[in-house]
């Protein structure tokens, strides 16, 4: 089932995403297969709970679209559960990202290069893993969403300072979208 994606200016957004038991939360198989599908036919490459109305810490990655970018061997789809980036390398990125709850913004964002996240997977095993490049941005980025934040919290502040009328009309309901979305206070 498609859900709709809560866009920028939604309280969801801004809370911290609680932990969840996920041998006992309802329907979480369930969930996880509707953020996929919300994902591709929103034509992302992540979607974290937040993002469709959920404060848990739960996101997926789907970089099928950006398979090139990713090493050999990594899964292309992976789901994230009670994560915990714990190691950050001081070398840092700059690139460009996007998010779909603010569609049609881009802008440059820093971000460490390499990362060391603790979480467990879509079949609860628990796992530790680094990851780097193309990969670690995207998992970066979904982590800004179940800590209450949105890429542009990141970005340069003479840029932000730019892009403040923008980011006001996300919160009055003024954006096009190609996929379902909500704007809920």
């Amino acid at each position: 089932m498609i859900l709709p994606i809560y866009i920028y200016g939604s309280s969801v957004l801004r809370e911290v995403a609680q932990d969840i038991d996920p041998a006992t939360y309802p329907n979480l198989k369930e969930l996880i297969e509707n953020m996929f599908e919300t994902m591709v036919e929103a034509d992302g490459v992540g979607l974290a709970a937040p993002q469709v109305g959920l404060p848990i810490r739960l996101f997926c990655i789907d970089l099928e679209p950006v398979a090139k970018e990713v090493p050999k061997g990594m899964p292309l789809r992976q789901v994230f559960i009670n994560a915990e980036i714990y190691e950050r390398s001081e070398e840092e990125v700059r690139m460009n990202e996007g998010c779909l709850s603010l569609p049609g913004l881009n802008e440059d964002v820093v971000r460490p290069a390499k990362i060391r996240i603790r979480y467990l997977d879509e079949t609860l095993a628990p796992r530790d893993e680094e990851f780097d490049g193309f990969p670690a941005r995207v998992i970066q980025h979904e982590y800004d969403h179940i800590d209450g934040m949105v890429f542009t919290d990141r970005v340069a502040p003479i840029r932000k300072n730019l892009i403040k009328s923008k980011l006001t009309n996300f919160t009055k309901g003024k954006y096009r979208a190609a996929y379902r979305c909500k704007l809920a206070k």
